[in-house]
Order: structure tokens, then C-alpha cells, then sequence
């Protein structure tokens, strides 16, 4: 798959796949877009309620979601299980290409950045003490997950028109039996026939304001039976 590097309207970088006319994150900012989206309203809101977040994350990427996820950690001693679907993993050039060192300017947040990629597939590996990445190496129709597990989905798989069967009400329904009771999941995308899917699945369905550029964007509530 062929990749370009595009530079975001708040000076991060993102990745362009022309053969999908799709970018990895916002044009308006990949850094405001993730900050904004899964860690604001997804796993900064979680952490009110606990201190111990199991986080499914669908589509690791560049791995912006999960160095961001990583300083709450180290802040608030909250230990964090960051597992991560990825069926097509970037390289280490287009990893390097991206130039996050300048977007990430603590050094040893860089490191632990470099740490991720380099981790291996399909184990659990400790990043920090408080900090367990595991990158699985399976589409999200793939994965078989435990039931009633995980406290947060970072949603952030292409578009519906672009990636249409991740938006199935199939795969809602598989993830909202992934989550446990009071679970939530984000995503940047606000369609309605979006947040109907969601509703027949299960979910109670938030409209939230969005990141730069967007007006709304979406958090779904399983509830507490």
C-alpha cells in the first residue's frame, strides 16, 4: 500500500492513502483530533471512575493514540492495558518519516514511542510498570475477545465509506459483549446512520462537540445493568 506524508493544519504530520483517498487523521490536526477524541472524552473521563483502564484500541497506526494514552500512567499511577488491533503494520522508515520526536518533545516519551513500534506482535509487553501494550496482529472481524472486559474502545478505523464492513452493526454487537458495564467507546465519526447502529447494538449513544474541524463527534455508553 502505497503511503504520503501530510502535514495537519496544527503542524503534525499524517499519513495519505491515495489507492483510498483516506488520511490516518484529521487535516485539520492529528494531534488535536486524537488528544480531543480518545483521550479528552475517552480515556481522561474513564479514569474518573478507576485506576485500572483496559483500552481495545481498533487500528494502532502511527501509534499516536497509544504515546498519548501513556503519560496518565506515569501522572496518575493508573495502570493502563492498551491492547491494539493492526492488521497492516507501518514500517519503521514511515514510523521515522512521520517526525513525532518534534510533535513529542519529551525525550523520554520518544523512547517509550520507539518502544511500542519495535515491541513484538501477539504478546503483552510492559512498556513502563504501569503500562502494558499489546499490538495484535488481527482485523477486528478477527479478534475474539473475552467477554465484559474492556473499559474503553478507541474506535479509529477508516471511515464507514471507506472502510464500510468495520461499521457493520455486527461488529458493534462484538464489541459492545467485549466491554464491560459501564464501558465507553469513541470515535471522531458523528453520521447518524452511524449512532443508529450503535443504538441497535446496545449502546447508549452521546453526541459530544468534536475536534478542529468537526462539529460533533460520538461516545457510546454500555450500561450498567
Amino acid at each position: 500500500m502505497h503511503l504520503e506524508i501530510r502535514q495537519t493544519k496544527d503542524g503534525s504530520n499524517t499519513l495519505y492513502v491515495p489507492e483510498l483517498n483516506e488520511h490516518y487523521h484529521s487535516v485539520h490536526g492529528a494531534l488535536q483530533e486524537s488528544q480531543h477524541v480518545f483521550i479528552k472524552h475517552g480515556l481522561e473521563h474513564a479514569l474518573l471512575q478507576k485506576k485500572d483502564i483496559k483500552i481495545l484500541e481498533i487500528g494502532f497506526g502511527t501509534g499516536l493514540n497509544a504515546i498519548l494514552s501513556l503519560p496518565f500512567s506515569l501522572a496518575q499511577k493508573a495502570f493502563i492495558q492498551y491492547d491494539t488491533l493492526e492488521k497492516h503494520p507501518l514500517t519503521a522508515d514511515v514510523i521515522a518519516d512521520l517526525d513525532y520526536d518534534k510533535l513529542i518533545l519529551n525525550q523520554e516519551l520518544q523512547d517509550y514511542f520507539m518502544r511500542m513500534h519495535k515491541a513484538p506482535w501477539n504478546e503483552p509487553i510492559d512498556i513502563i510498570p504501569y503500562f502494558t501494550l499489546q499490538k495484535i496482529h488481527e482485523t477486528l472481524e478477527e479478534f475474539c475477545s473475552p467477554g465484559s472486559y474492556y473499559d474503553v474502545v478507541y474506535f479509529d478505523a477508516f471511515a464507514p465509506e471507506k472502510q464500510p464492513e468495520l461499521w457493520e452493526e455486527e461488529m458493534f454487537v462484538k464489541l459492545y459483549k467485549a466491554m464491560r458495564p459501564g464501558g465507553i467507546l469513541v470515535t471522531y465519526c458523528a453520521k447518524g446512520s452511524f449512532k443508529r447502529t450503535l443504538k441497535a447494538a446496545g449502546f447508549q449513544v452521546e453526541a459530544l462537540p468534536g475536534p478542529p474541524g468537526k462539529r460533533e463527534m460520538t461516545r457510546g455508553l454500555k450500561p450498567v445493568i
